[in-house]
């Protein structure tokens, strides 16, 4: 099931002052246009977004972002929208007003949910305020009970809205009204205070403090995984995840032969797609012959933070039938955290064993899988 979102931007906001359109003003370092959109585009639920603009403001379109220019009125708007989304295979649609730039996921979760089981969905807050009738004066009192502040998106079944549109005279104030003119039934949803519409010029400053701290693209996440093996030779311990412990053996390499951090370096590169170690420290290069396995990781590290991503977590399990692992596991994960930077808490060093099978059960040597997960915002 395909699901579009149609951000209603056409109209010119006068009544929120500046020198242009309130959809193309900055709040929070982004335009609020930039704002909606990125709220549906870093969204899983939407499959399609699609702006509908004034003719004479495609200059302020963020580039990469389909448009479609609207009509004069905001229901012209909207069918401008849902006519040219009709060559795109949509089942659900998603309106939504591009001054509702603080929209949250709960807020759109809930209306796509709600089409599971309904024509329509809107979200909406209960009136809790007393309601006048008056002029100058108060004439009256209105009850409250069932009533509901609108909020957008509303969403509906794509095929029901766009025929409910093209039977519309126009006029409509939303879509919920045009839908409820053809007959479709419209669930009503959660709406959230924080949902505001832009209208005045003090709303600038009241969403620019509900965006403050928001991402304006979702976060870029790599999970990389390592593996390493080193066979044993004489010696009277080994150095895993850069402790040393005592075993009546040690293991073999160019390098000091740390398994463990071998498979965590090497799971690092993996997910910044930069090789492995043997790619940045060739065996062949005599200059890394005993190296202490530390410099391969801070080298890791180090890349990473260049381009812009923090390793997140370090899961590395170590395998084999001795030495026991348990009793160092704790230094293990204290001198990875002084390496890389990142908190014990986020460092995992466990072990097994692999049952007496293979070349780990025969205690020949010792195997380390890894994984790391790296971020950028």
């Amino acid at each position: 099931m395909r699901t579009a979102a149609l951000i209603v931007a056409a109209g010119r906001g006068t009544r929120a002052g500046g020198d242009l359109p309130k959809q193309w003003q900055i709040v929070a370092g982004h335009s609020v246009a930039e704002w909606t959109l990125a709220a549906f585009e870093n969204h899983s639920g939407i499959d399609r977004v699609l702006l509908v603009i004034h003719p004479d403001d495609a200059a302020h379109v963020p580039a990469g972002v389909d448009w479609v220019a609207g009509g004069a009125t905001r229901d012209a708007s909207v069918r401008a929208g849902l006519e040219a989304l009709t060559a795109h295979d949509i089942d659900r649609v998603l309106i939504h007003d591009v001054a509702r730039a603080c929209v949250d996921t709960a807020v759109i979760d809930a209306v796509l949910d709600a089409l599971d089981h309904s024509d329509g969905a809107a979200p909406g807050l209960a009136v809790t305020d007393a309601l006048w009738r008056g002029d100058a004066h108060v004439t009256g009192t209105e009850p409250r009970d069932g009533l509901f502040r609108a909020q957008t998106p509303q969403g509906f079944r794509f095929d029901a809205i766009l025929a409910a549109h093209r039977a519309h005279p126009g006029g409509a104030a939303d879509d919920v009204e045009v839908a409820r003119a053809a007959g479709l039934a419209v669930a009503i949803t959660q709406g959230s205070e924080d949902n505001i519409k832009i209208t005045q010029p003090r709303d600038f400053a009241r969403a620019a403090a509900i965006l403050k701290g928001r991402q304006m693209t979702a976060p870029d996440i790599r999970l990389g995984n390592g593996y390493d093996v080193h066979r044993f030779g004489p010696g009277d311990h080994v150095v895993l995840c850069g402790v040393h412990v005592p075993h009546d053996q040690a293991l073999e390499g160019h390098s000091d032969a740390d398994v463990g951090m071998h498979a965590i370096t090497d799971a690092i590169y993996g997910a910044l797609a930069m090789g492995d170690i043997g790619r940045h420290f060739p065996p062949s290069d005599p200059q890394w012959k005993g190296a202490e396995s530390h410099i391969f990781l801070r080298h890791a590290v180090a890349m990473a933070q260049e381009q812009g991503f923090a390793i997140s977590n370090i899961d590395c399990t170590l395998v084999c039938e001795r030495p026991k692992i348990g009793p160092h596991a704790v230094a293990m994960q204290a001198a990875l955290s002084d390496i890389t930077g990142i908190e014990a808490g986020r460092i995992s060093v466990k072990a097994t064993t692999s049952e007496r099978l293979g070349f780990t059960g025969r205690e020949e040597g010792i195997a380390a899988i890894a994984t790391a997960t790296l971020v950028k915002s």
